[in-house]
């Protein structure tokens, strides 16, 4: 095993969570986003967009060694696809939402470790076209229901992954001639603001770092990475208990593993 599961900070134990939108796990991991993982010594580890099927995670595929790993692939070949690797066996594991027209895409994992529940998840992007677009307003009209009860549970919950939606004008560099683009929209943006405010979660990156140009999605054109015009669509979205334990956030941009960069964040909080 890589490290320890935990340490000690104080009288409590470091949780060390990283999520990434690999866009291709097989491309990530040409890339060394495996070995780069190892040495993180993460406690767990949520990957979206895998793009691959369970007979594709050959020896170098299968991720982190000794670390548990459950996944949700989606139907069709080559798309979706989300999952989660833990240092600790999960005491349970249930994949998808109870959503008939999402959860054979594979966008949804979740896995309890006692009292916290941690998930992967991989919300539609709207930006191919009108149709798309319907698709994703249809998800997260099904998928705030979810969340509310997900709220309900007598348990934490740390929500990982990719959102494709940036919440606000902070959270990207074109922000005024995006306003009308999927992942800007009003009703995205409103959406979000909807789980934050009425539903109760807290957005855990934000809670540490209020600082400009903090994004985790850069396009591939126009040298979008290099002039870091970017997006923050990527989160860690918390129940307040285990969010209130965070201690330190970092998107990792020295090296690229897909067209997303990692998000770790460290909580205060035992596995």
């Amino acid at each position: 095993m890589v490290g320890r599961a935990w340490r000690r900070v104080g009288f409590s134990q470091r949780l060390r969570v990283i999520t990434l939108n690999v866009n291709g796990v097989r491309s990530a991991a040409k890339k060394g986003l495996f070995r780069w993982l190892g040495a993180q010594q993460p406690d767990v580890v949520c990957l979206q967009e895998l793009k691959c099927h369970e007979a594709d995670l050959d020896a170098k595929l299968h991720g982190l060694k000794l670390y548990e790993s459950c996944h949700a692939f989606a139907r069709k070949k080559g798309y979706s696809g989300v999952a989660l690797y833990s240092r600790k066996p999960p005491d349970e594991v249930k994949r998808g939402f109870a959503s008939r027209e999402f959860d054979a895409e594979g966008r949804y994992v979740e896995a309890r470790f006692g009292e916290l529940w941690v998930v992967s998840v991989y919300l539609p992007s709207g930006s191919a076209g009108p149709h798309r677009q319907a698709s994703k307003f249809r998800f997260l009209k099904q998928f705030v229901l979810h969340l509310k009860r997900l709220r309900e549970r007598d348990a934490e919950i740390i929500l990982c992954g990719d959102w494709n939606i940036a919440h606000k004008e902070i959270d990207l560099k074109n922000w005024r001639s995006n306003q009308k683009n999927s992942g800007f929209l009003p009703q995205e943006r409103e959406w979000l603001t909807r789980v934050f405010d009425e539903i109760g979660f807290v957005d855990v990156f934000r809670r540490l770092n209020q600082h400009p140009e903090q994004y985790t999605w850069w396009s591939n054109r126009g040298r979008a990475y290099a002039k870091n015009v970017g997006w923050r669509i990527d989160y860690q979205i918390a129940t307040p208990e285990v969010a209130a334990t965070a201690t330190r956030e970092s998107i990792y941009k020295r090296r690229r593993f897909s067209d997303h960069a990692p998000l770790t964040i460290d909580y205060e909080y035992p596995l």
